[in-house]
């Protein structure tokens, strides 16, 4: 019971430092459950999912195309153009 408490902690905390970052709760929690609660990874994808958005793409090709690339900025932008 102790470890799912502190597993409970460390997701909520890892979740309000990306709210903090300005990103929006859906987005936070969406990332944090599609990399398993892996707040670097989360930060990554919520990250260029906001640098992607800005250049126009369209915000359902940029998660799938982030999700095949594992994150990788140059591969991700190369599929997306």
């Amino acid at each position: 019971p102790g470890c799912l408490l502190l597993q409970l902690l460390s997701y909520l905390g890892a979740c309000d430092r990306l709210l903090k970052q300005g990103y929006e709760e859906g987005q936070v929690e969406e990332a944090m459950e599609m990399f398993q609660y892996s707040e670097k990874k989360a930060a990554e994808f919520l990250h260029l999912l906001a640098q992607f958005n800005d250049m126009g793409f369209q915000q359902n090709e940029i998660k799938e195309v982030l999700l095949l690339c594992g994150n990788q900025r140059e591969k991700a932008l190369e599929e997306l153009v």
